[in-house]
């Protein structure tokens, strides 16, 4: 589902942001989510709520973008899917779970990888602090 940002939606120059940039928008969005609702709700919830309000700050979002494997040149696609795409620079892979566990970790950079995307955030909604549950995790970018 792709949803148009703000700037599209008045005709205004499209302005390219670095991957940091895109973070810190996605870090403050992610507070904002958080403090709105806290913690235990299920991960579609907070998936919705973080596309909204990335969008209201005017970056364009994707969500439930298809990602298929080639393996031997044969197309595999088994319905990997990255949670949010971000300005298709920055993935979002959102939990919300009681810990999250090493294989998280790499499933994020497993899909870094087969984007050729530099940086990707895991964030577990399900935690007392929020600071403690966001994530960097980077593939080969300069910060």
């Amino acid at each position: 589902m792709r949803v148009k940002n703000q700037r599209n939606q008045y005709n205004l120059p499209e302005v390219s942001m670095t991957e940091n940039e895109i973070s810190y928008e996605i870090r403050g969005a992610i507070f904002d989510v958080y403090n709105e609702l806290g913690p235990g709700l299920f991960e579609s919830v907070y998936q919705v709520a973080l596309m909204i309000e990335l969008i209201d700050r005017g970056l364009d979002v994707r969500k439930e973008v298809n990602l298929p494997v080639d393996y031997k040149e044969t197309r595999v696609d088994l319905g990997f899917r990255l949670d949010l795409l971000v300005e298709n620079k920055v993935i979002i892979e959102l939990k919300s779970v009681e810990k999250l566990m090493k294989v998280h970790h790499k499933q994020l950079l497993t899909y870094l990888k087969l984007t050729d995307l530099k940086l990707g955030i895991l964030v577990n909604f399900n935690e007392d602090n929020i600071k403690e549950g966001i994530y960097r995790n980077v593939n080969g970018l300069i910060e």
